[in-house]
């Protein structure tokens, strides 16, 4: 899952339970939808991507370079990396989606179904979190 800094999940996969999520980073960058600038400027890619260890390799550190983004990923197997100030608002989102029952334990065989669900409850936690900006 790719958050904004206000926990809004920008884009969500579903991956089958052991599998190592460096390799998502690149199909996760790639699903993420342009951002917004100001008007008259073109749409571009986050200008930050903050990660825990899981995504920590030299292939990720490239990629993320190479497309001029920083990057602020905890090494594996080191504590004290102070992402936990900025990674909490992910947390915050991946325990939102466990509101909805359906998410908690997965009870569908089929996996387009439970990513429907998934892709549902993302745009429900968009829309509450949205909901009173548009107000």
């Amino acid at each position: 899952m790719i958050c904004d800094a206000n926990g809004v999940p920008l884009a969500v996969r579903l991956t089958g339970g052991n599998f190592n999520d460096m390799r998502e980073l690149a199909p996760m960058l790639e699903a993420l939808p342009p951002i917004r600038g100001k008007v008259g400027r073109p749409a571009s890619l986050p200008s930050e991507v903050y990660a825990d260890g899981g995504y920590d390799s030299r292939a990720n550190r490239a990629l993320l370079r190479a497309r001029k983004i920083r990057h602020r990923i905890a090494r594996r197997n080191q504590h004290n990396s102070g992402l936990g100030t900025k990674r909490w608002v992910v947390e915050q989102t991946i325990a939102l989606l466990h509101w909805f029952r359906r998410l908690r334990i997965r009870w569908e065989i089929r996996d387009d179904i439970h990513e429907a669900f998934l892709k549902l409850a993302c745009s429900l936690i968009c829309w509450r979190r949205l909901r009173p900006a548009l107000r």
